[in-house]
């Protein structure tokens, strides 16, 4: 059985505009899966699904004349008399299609739906003659209300903080209880969150791991000394939710700080890791602000990086506030911090185990001090008091 993500939608209100639709993310997202149900749902037999990654699909765009690639996809069904819609799977393996892809956008009546892993982009592969033709969208591991929907579990999320903290259930968190705790150990892979027991999500875990490290590491990056690039990453994965110490990874392992900076690069933009830097009224000490990091995924964090459990709670909310717009975190030089911030909303918000009083007051007196408009505690245990969100809600 096929589950729908919630970009799903999102991409489906798309169908009728003339733009290149281009998702991208990790491998093993779910970017073909996501992809294939939209094509399933296109209402004409003018259309083709294309894997880059093999070489025969390959063949069909490799003309000089790029107006007798129509005369190849003649041959599955594919004409230029209609609308043809055309989905190009994996376009990091066969770079070149960009320039073909544009010059049929611009001469014929087509819509294209592009997906590549974060390797394209980092490459720097998708040339600028496609600017203002194309629409971007980027596809993460599960956060926490599709996850219920791949286990087959409805559960009503309110959008608004208020809301949420209003409408928490304790039976509701008492039924999904089980559900959270799988999803804090294990994570949002769609592969993983779909096997059946403990030890194949351990295997498919590791083998996400292995192929991020062979086929993006490896196979694109340059770097000389890959078995330090190694240990960082394992350093990192250990330290979730902690704020980045270039000099003191730089002397661990024993590297400059150019190279410490280069390889978290690469990391931030195969989506790996995330990193999230301090609120600050000036734009200078934030650009210069030491920054937290995060990472793609619980699982990897829980079997890869052997967290802490407190880590992996903090790493989680992360990951669910992604569509809440830009996050920020507050750490004031006497001590007082806050866990994030989410800007554009002026909403603070500190993550506990178990949220209590002083948790709350503690919040509100910096949050207060920051004029922030909203704030709260979010507990990973039911909390049935004003200013307490559950974890499970985010």
């Amino acid at each position: 059985m096929l589950y729908k993500r919630k970009l799903f939608e999102k991409l489906m209100q798309r169908i009728k505009d003339k733009e290149i639709i281009v998702v991208t993310g990790m491998r093993r997202v779910g970017k073909t899966t996501l992809f294939s149900m939209i094509f399933d749902r296109i209402e004409t037999k003018n259309k083709g699904f294309f894997d880059m990654e093999n070489p025969l699909n390959q063949k069909i765009f490799e003309e000089e004349d790029y107006n007798n690639i129509w005369a190849n996809l003649k041959s599955f069904g594919i004409d230029n008399k209609t609308k043809a819609f055309i989905f190009l799977d994996e376009i990091q393996a066969k770079p070149d299609i960009v320039k073909v892809v544009k010059y049929l956008y611009d001469h014929y009546n087509v819509k294209f739906f592009l997906t590549g892993s974060s390797s394209f982009y980092l490459k720097n592969l998708f040339p600028e003659s496609l600017s203002g033709r194309k629409i971007i969208f980027e596809l993460f591991p599960l956060d926490f209300e599709e996850f219920l929907l791949f286990k087959d579990y409805k559960k009503e999320f309110y959008e608004k903080f208020r809301e949420k903290e209003k409408n928490k259930n304790k039976i509701i968190y008492e039924k999904t209880k089980k559900l959270y705790e799988e999803y804090l150990e294990f994570g949002g892979f769609p592969q993983v969150v779909l096997a059946e027991n403990i030890e194949k999500k351990k295997e498919l875990l590791l083998d996400i791991f292995k192929s991020y490290f062979e086929k993006d590491v490896q196979g694109l990056a340059d770097f000389k000394e890959i078995n330090k690039f190694r240990d960082l990453l394992l350093l990192l994965l250990r330290r979730i939710g902690t704020k980045l110490d270039i000099s003191k990874l730089s002397s661990e392992l024993g590297v400059s700080r150019e190279t410490i900076y280069s390889y978290i690069s690469f990391l931030e933009k195969t989506y790996f890791i995330n990193l999230i830097s301090p609120l600050t009224k000036s734009i200078d000490r934030e650009v210069s602000g030491t920054k937290k990091i995060y990472i793609c995924d619980n699982g990897m964090g829980r079997y890869i990086g052997k967290c802490e459990e407190g880590n992996l709670l903090e790493n989680a909310i992360f990951t669910n506030l992604r569509d809440y717009g830009e996050i920020k975190y507050y750490e004031k030089r006497s001590g007082g911090e806050i866990d994030f911030i989410l800007s554009e909303k002026n909403i603070a918000l500190e993550v506990k185990n178990k949220g209590d009083e002083k948790d709350y007051k503690k919040l509100k007196r910096i949050a207060n001090s920051l004029k922030l408009r909203e704030f709260y505690v979010i507990s990973k245990e039911f909390v049935d008091k004003k200013g307490f969100i559950i974890a499970s809600d985010i």
